[in-house]
């Protein structure tokens, strides 16, 4: 049996070249073919010219605004759609394509949109891939290198979405010439072409920066976004923005560089396929022999606030604060001479980066880590019994697969799972399917980009989030969305003094809001129904912090308004797992609260080290989580918002309601939070979720 060759890009290629050669012998008219290409794609893009289709479009755009639209939309585009838009322009123009809505189904590997700087799928000259949804903060807008564009869409999956609305129109074409340029003031902005939207392919842009003699060039990357698949970034072979040399691409979170002369030139590269959002960049002019007046120098140039260095956090970014520090009491010195808090030895994370807060950490042969740090005989594990203080010791007990405990899963049908959180991972371990039942919470409609400096977060980016107002005052505390009609708040927002903020008519609840001083037309007011706390709320302690409200109306969800997952009992939050706080509560200890929506990510402190920070205020009721970066924590008007922390399955749980603290953001003086796994069985009495 003879052997079939391999399908190839080049073999497809030699064979169009010499059929083109072929037609070229027998044709009588004069043409030129300037360039052949052929690629591996998805078969399901292919089109037969010779077969119609309800959704094949030739457009052609002008100066003017012109619209097209998914089949189906506003409501739902149909399976197995095949559709294509070739859009083509006037000679020495491109094509800006906007979609102001946009929303397919999250997995793109059956629904996706793909745009194309060609007439053909050609994988070398594709702009983007996009599925997914996303906020009217951060639209979809690509551009064309020349006068045509390809977008195709292509849906199989049985989740049907309501598609895009796009809006496209000719602009003249980007060159070297159109774009960079000679920058000389002492400070000032630029961007990639066109930034926010996608910089075009092909593009070559260079911006040169002189400053007075004498002195020298800061730059900082407020957005820095180049991103490209399979691409390598620390050759960036494709991409990129060459700055004293150095080639830098991908997606950064900080990039501040500086100049030993007073000129400096940034180049911007793209090559045919692949765009991103690009970057956005700030310059200024300083004097050398005071780079940062009154403030910290950092190795990158950098300045941040003197009280900020030897503080046992990376502030600069690269760490330079850190080093060749004099240790306070209430730190330790890693080995690589950078200043940690004490309360981070031993607690199962490389805080210093060289694993010295860990050395000396491990336990005796036959011995194992509690989730606190404590070490206990192995021969205990998996015994039914709670040995650790967190029953660590009872989870993911094969030995004991089936038996009920305390520290099991337990199904609907009264079966045990013995499974490090079982519940929403994505896998059936309940044979009656329980614990992947109610899982529709927890995800975050919206995609979004991660926003380099600043914590303001973006419309959507928590959509559990609520603002709750007292009378006729502004934001007062936070809470959280379980259900349609209920949500999760701290008890001391309500028993307080005054009799007054125990009545429900006294409160008016805000879903959706991201900005309070905006009118968003996305949010949802509710009035309260009734307001339930607990019985053996301790107004001394904080002990038993947790209240729950009935909303008198149901909320829509939406892409903004969701719910967040609740954990089950035995739930288990490890101590370093990196989580989220959020909530509009002032932004420094005695400031005023913010009018935009704040996050701020923080970790969860092993409950030994958390006792022993607040001096034994904790019960086992609460938790604490700690800073992760210089000054971040929970503060006043943040109470009773919640504190979330992502699952291996990709799914939000609620892991705390903020409850209270010293100060805000003190020193070894955590935020101390409701643990939520403590009332599983208390919110579920009292609401049903």
């Amino acid at each position: 049996m003879e052997l079939l060759p391999k399908l190839t890009a080049e073999r497809v290629l030699e064979t169009l070249r010499r059929g083109v050669r072929q037609e070229g012998k027998r044709s009588m008219q004069t043409f030129t073919i300037t360039d052949i290409t052929a690629s591996i794609t998805d078969p399901r893009m292919a089109r037969n010219p010779r077969t119609p289709t309800e959704c094949f479009e030739r457009l052609e755009a002008t100066s003017s605004i012109q619209k097209f639209q998914s089949p189906g939309y506003p409501e739902k585009y149909p399976v197995q759609s095949r559709c294509q838009w070739q859009i083509r322009a006037p000679k020495d123009n491109a094509i800006l394509v906007k979609f102001p809505v946009f929303y397919i189904q999250d997995s793109c590997s059956s629904d996706y949109v793909f745009i194309f700087d060609s007439l053909s799928t050609d994988s070398s000259r594709a702009i983007t891939q996009n599925c997914g949804q996303r906020p009217p903060t951060n639209p979809l807008e690509v551009i064309s290198s020349g006068n045509f564009m390809l977008i195709n869409l292509i849906t199989d999956s049985m989740i049907q979405r309501p598609g895009f609305e796009a809006h496209y129109r000719a602009i003249p074409t980007i060159t070297a010439q159109t774009c960079g340029g000679l920058l000389t003031n002492l400070s000032g902005n630029f961007t990639t072409p066109h930034y926010p939207s996608f910089y075009p392919p092909m593009v070559n842009c260079n911006w040169n920066i002189t400053v007075p003699e004498g002195m020298n060039i800061r730059m900082k990357f407020t957005m820095f976004r180049l991103k490209e698949p399979g691409v390598n970034i620390r050759v960036c072979n494709k991409d990129y923005v060459q700055i004293n040399g150095t080639k830098y691409c991908g997606e950064r979170s900080a990039l501040t560089l500086n100049s030993n002369t007073n000129t400096m030139v940034v180049s911007f590269h793209s090559d045919s396929s692949y765009t991103d959002k690009g970057f956005s960049a700030q310059y200024n002019a300083y004097d050398p022999q005071n780079p940062c007046p009154g403030k910290f120098t950092c190795a990158t140039g950098f300045c941040i606030s003197k009280e900020l260095q030897c503080d046992g956090w990376n502030d600069c970014g690269d760490m330079s604060d850190e080093k060749k520090c004099q240790c306070e009491e209430d730190h330790f010195v890693c080995d690589n001479g950078m200043c940690k808090p004490k309360y981070w030895l031993c607690d199962q994370v490389n805080d210093c980066g060289d694993n010295s807060d860990e050395r000396g950490c491990t336990c005796p042969k036959s011995h194992f880590h509690c989730g606190d740090g404590t070490c206990l005989p192995q021969s205990i594990m998996c015994n039914g019994k709670k040995d650790c203080a967190d029953g660590s010791d009872e989870t993911s007990c094969k030995e004991s697969a089936g038996i009920c405990t305390d520290y099991t899963f337990n199904c609907a049908n009264g079966q045990c799972v013995n499974k490090l959180n079982a519940e929403c991972d994505k896998v059936s371990d309940c044979s009656d399917g329980s614990d992947e039942q109610g899982c529709g919470c927890g995800v975050r409609p919206y995609k979004h980009n991660r926003i380099v400096g600043g914590q303001n977060a973006d419309v959507g980016e928590w959509p559990w989030q609520v603002s709750l107002h007292f009378e006729t005052s502004s934001h007062v505390c936070g809470a959280s969305i379980i259900s349609e009609k209920w949500l999760l708040s701290a008890a001391h927002c309500f028993m307080t003094g005054e009799p007054s903020y125990r009545e429900p008519s006294s409160w008016m609840t805000y879903s959706g809001m991201n900005d309070q001083e905006k009118e968003e037309k996305d949010v949802q007011m509710r009035e309260v129904k009734t307001i339930i706390t607990h019985a053996d709320y301790n107004q001394m302690t904080y002990d038993n912090d947790i209240a729950v409200l009935e909303l008198k109306e149901p909320l829509v969800f939406t892409s903004t308004v969701h719910p967040v997952c609740l954990p089950s009992s035995s739930h288990v939050f490890p101590p370093g797992m990196p989580c989220w706080v959020t909530g509009w509560g002032a932004l420094r200890e005695g400031g005023r609260t913010s009018t935009v929506l704040q996050k701020a990510e923080v970790k969860i402190i092993n409950d030994t080290i958390c006792d022993l920070v607040t001096e034994g205020q904790v019960t086992s009721r609460m938790l604490c989580s700690g800073f992760l970066a210089g000054g971040v924590d929970a503060c006043q008007g943040d109470s009773g918002g919640p504190l979330v922390c992502l699952s291996e399955a990709n799914i939000w749980f609620q892991c705390g309601i903020v409850s209270w603290g010293e100060g805000c953001a003190r020193r070894n003086k955590p935020g101390v939070y409701t643990r939520l796994t403590k009332f599983r069985e208390w919110i579920h009495q009292h609401t049903q979720v």
